[in-house]
């Protein structure tokens, strides 16, 4: 039976273009999304700008517009980027509309019926020149926690959370100096009460449980602070019914913005809303950065729960994004927008790599260009057209035979992945899922080595042989393609183009296209030009500036700095860097036209292995190592080497005069394990 499910991903600011840290989020929920359409789903896509705040406000002042102006020409700017890496919302909106404002409306009256809702005179910084209340992100200090400089008025790299007020030295961002405190009226939803909810709710299966503890340890485990969710005029915003001259916090509008949205969608498409927001039967899922956690786990779950709307089934929740290893920064050219991206690169470059790097934990992902190079070039020129490419113009016009030919029983074993590949994607576990594709890329790449289409003689009698491996090569290749369609939808729409008919679902993967016409194979996608990547980075240089334009409501392209680089004495933590793992060699051979190397498959337990390339021909049989434990470096940077992508390298020790030794661990290790 379909399941009804609706996917939002964080809404970025309307203050600022997309760039290369927000897309992390984008791609990663738009593939599980284009997966979930193709096992046949009812699926919606809801997405939106977040309009409202001080920023809009300021900016609309600085530039002589009105917010709404300025809010739909981002609208635009946002779409196109969009559209330009491959991302489909059902519907993309913004908090700025009617819809929302009664949404917001609806909820705040619940909360009132709850009696969740206080009122205080607090004292809250002023900036004296801009005449403005500011609103936490427009607050830069010393994080009392920490210690850390130059950090945001809500909350610090740490971890920490807490008021503007507690900062030291706190300056206003937006005119440089030192604000006051002045008292206003503020309204807070108190959340305490709904302390046995949460605690049951952030440990339903809804989180993962990384993240439930991370919540239960800093905040559920203590009194919970009751939220401020108004700020006073003046503010851009939707102004508080029952409270006059007092705005709804963004962080109360925006969340709301996907119900808003989704009223808006349902309303062009003839649908309830309800059916979405207020069914049990309707699977919500969240898409965030780690960032905005605790919003999305505390004060978002209440709103839902006390208005007796649908609460999310899963929040899936993303790390970082780092540039070739450290944090992006414009004087370097790696705070690189979308925009940009596009003009020099393929899209699809940053689809498969991200894809190549996600998985189901809140890990941090480093788009290193080098390591993206390698992996477009191997995996997606080397291993997936290459089968196409090789095939297609054999049989121009003669088309695929008529029965599907003996194939040793490749077109099968790749079918049979169909369940392991759905429950990759369905779990986020994208490398996970890329990782089982090549491997049945490079099954079917040696069957068209060895099978050598191109050294058969062009004479009638070849004819039907040459037709039918070309016929098990790109019926090889489209396999790969359905199973890649999440991530790449280009590469599918073209390979329908050539190859005729649709790939219409999953079920696709199961069965071969015969006895129909090839048309003109035309390149699906090129190397990475290394010169492109280093245009991109050129042009994306200038002076870092404090310019406000980050997501109030999704911060997520925010990264952390990376450690320094190890210098020729380390420290403890320096090591712990380098992750050494137990693996087993389950192939290994000789690499023909080199001196030192043998090619090694190492599996690391379950599902995982990696083909790596070491330097121990002269002191090892390839015979005696297959069943053999050994030690290997597993977050080393995969290198591009003449023979192929070498994805890690096992540990040795020796005199350098061709005296090798390959460490190898204790009876009693496991495939997988970590060395301490």
């Amino acid at each position: 039976m379909a399941r009804r499910i609706l996917v939002t991903s964080g809404l970025p600011y309307a203050n600022g273009h997309i760039h290369i840290g927000h897309l992390v989020e984008y791609i990663q929920t738009d593939i599980w999304v284009r997966f979930q359409k193709m096992r046949g789903n009812d699926v919606v896509f809801i997405c939106g700008d977040d309009t409202h705040g001080t920023t809009m406000m300021l900016r609309a002042r600085a530039e002589n517009k009105s917010e709404e102006e300025i809010i739909a020409s981002m609208h635009e700017a946002h779409l196109r980027d969009f559209n330009g890496f491959g991302i489909e919302f059902d519907f993309y909106g913004t908090t700025h509309s009617e819809e929302n404002r009664q949404i917001c409306a609806d909820i705040w009256k619940a909360l009132r019926q709850h009696n969740l809702i206080e009122e205080r005179e607090i004292e809250q910084l002023y900036d004296t020149e801009a005449n403005t209340f500011l609103a936490d992100r427009f607050v830069k200090g010393t994080c009392p926690v920490c210690g850390k400089k130059d950090q945001y008025g809500d909350n610090c790299e740490c971890g920490a959370h807490y008021s503007p007020t507690d900062l030291t030295d706190a300056l206003s961002t937006i005119t440089g100096t030192k604000p006051v405190l002045r008292k206003a009226k503020h309204l807070f939803v108190n959340i305490e009460r709904e302390h046995k909810f949460l605690d049951e709710w952030v440990h339903s299966g809804a989180l993962h449980v990384e993240i439930a503890n991370y919540l239960t340890g800093q905040f559920l485990n203590n009194e919970l602070r009751s939220w401020d969710v108004s700020r006073p005029a003046p503010y851009f915003g939707f102004e508080i019914p029952d409270s006059p001259d007092n705005y709804w916090y963004v962080w109360f509008d925006a969340p709301t913005g996907y119900i808003g949205s989704t009223w808006q969608w349902c309303k062009l498409s003839g649908k309830d809303y309800k059916k979405y927001w207020q069914d049990s039967e309707t699977e919500i899922h969240h898409f965030i950065g780690k960032d905005i956690t605790y919003f999305h786990t505390l004060f978002w779950p209440t709103m839902l729960k006390v208005a007796g709307l649908t609460l999310p089934k899963k929040v899936h929740v993303h790390g970082f994004l780092t540039v070739n290893g450290e944090k992006m920064a414009k004087r370097r050219g790696t705070f690189i927008l979308a925009s940009t991206f596009l003009k020099h690169l393929n899209p699809d470059y940053l689809r498969y790599f991200y894809a190549t790097k996600t998985t189901n934990r809140v890990d941090d992902l480093d788009l290193n260009f080098g390591e993206l190079e390698s992996r477009i070039n191997s995996d997606l020129v080397g291993n997936l057209v290459n089968l196409a490419s090789r095939t297609a113009k054999f049989i121009k016009g003669a088309g695929l035979s008529p029965s599907y030919p003996e194939d040793g029983g490749l077109f099968a074993q790749g079918a049979a992945l169909s369940d392991e590949i759905a429950d990759a994607y369905e779990n986020c576990e994208f490398g996970k899922a890329v990782r089982l594709i090549m491997e049945c890329g490079d099954r079917a790449n040696k069957f068209i080595e060895d099978s050598a289409p191109w050294s058969i003689p062009s004479q009638p009698d070849n004819e039907n042989k040459l037709r039918d491996i070309c016929t098990i090569g790109l019926n090889l290749f489209r396999q790969m393609v359905v199973y890649l369609s999440p991530i790449l939808p280009r590469i599918k729409t073209e390979t329908e183009n050539f190859l005729g008919g649709t790939i219409s679902g999953w079920s696709d993967s199961q069965q071969p296209i015969i006895g129909q016409p090839v048309h003109s194979y035309k390149h699906l996608i090129k190397r990475v030009d290394r010169a492109a990547i280093e245009q991109i980075i050129e042009e994306s240089k200038q002076p870092e500036t404090n310019d406000n334009s980050s997501r109030e409501f999704q911060d997520s392209g925010d990264v952390l700095a990376a450690e320094p680089l190890l210098s020729e004495r380390i420290t403890i933590d320096d090591f712990a860097k380098v992750d050494l793992r137990v693996a087993r060699v389950v192939e290994a051979a000789e690499v023909e036209g080199a001196r030192k190397l043998l090619r090694l498959r190492l599996s690391f337990g379950g599902n995982e292995s990696r083909q790596v390339f070491a330097g121990i021909k002269s002191a090892y049989n390839p015979n005696d190592l297959v069943g053999r434990l050994v030690v290997c470096v597993a977050n080393l940077q995969p290198r591009q080497m003449k023979f192929g992508l070498s994805e890690g390298m096992v540990v040795a020790a020796g005199s350098g005069n061709d005296e090798i030794f390959l460490i190898t661990p204790d009876d009693g290790a496991k495939p997988g394990m970590r060395l301490h």
